[in-house]
């Protein structure tokens, strides 16, 4: 396994959670307990993020910074199986490192273990099949049609996502483990955890059958 691909999947998925742990933290702190405002400057800043990531690490390792990416790109045969697994162990290194390096940034406890106790139930678990479907066709629609345009697209439909699904937009799994230990507003309780994770894999699952077909050369 490449180990400059390995270094950037990490080193990406670590500014990942740094971008939106460290702007939750930011947002919630300057809003005054409006949460609109907080969700605002959280999502601004994550699509950001997201596009200086993707541009900049996408021609080193394919800029995934998702192991449900990864696992799509190998259900469609565009990336070894053999790599997937050390892929999402860099991705999940990365995100607890992010989230650490966010948490020592403002000032506190590195260690800690989300109580937000509101990410659960059909509504979230539907929201994070969405999201990750629509990720996954954002994706694969630009990679198809227009390439270059992949990290604006990422970057804005992760922001949009924040606000038109319940959950927040989570789509992906090393992102999720991470934040179940942020006690901050990106958090999610550890226990909620493994459904989201659940829905996630079958949004790729469902995004696999659909955009196969859909994104096929004619």
């Amino acid at each position: 396994m490449n180990v400059q691909k390995l270094m950037a999947e990490g080193l990406g998925t670590a500014l990942l959670l740094i971008s939106v742990v460290g702007s939750g933290i930011m947002g919630e702190a300057l809003a005054d307990g409006n949460t609109a405002i907080a969700l605002l400057a959280n999502a601004i800043a994550t699509g950001c993020m997201l596009y200086a990531i993707i541009t900049t690490l996408g021609p080193i390792s394919g800029a995934h910074f998702n192991p449900a990416v990864t696992l799509a790109f190998a259900m469609r045969g565009e990336h070894a199986w053999r790599d997937v697994a050390p892929y999402a162990v860099v991705q999940v290194i990365g995100a607890m490192l992010g989230v650490w390096a966010a948490h020592l940034m403002f000032d506190l406890p590195v260690l800690q273990t989300s109580t937000t106790m509101h990410r659960t139930g059909t509504a979230q678990w539907t929201s994070e099949i969405i999201a990750t479907f629509g990720l996954l066709f954002v994706i694969f629609g630009g990679v198809r049609h227009k390439p270059d345009t992949v990290p604006t697209l990422v970057g804005l439909y992760i922001t949009g996502a924040y606000w038109f699904t319940s959950s927040t937009s989570f789509a992906n799994p090393a992102v999720t483990i991470a934040r179940g230990f942020s006690d901050t507003f990106a958090g999610i309780y550890p226990g909620h955890i493994a459904m989201f994770i659940l829905m996630q894999i079958i949004g790729v699952g469902i995004g696999h059958v659909v955009l196969t077909r859909l994104f096929n050369k004619m």
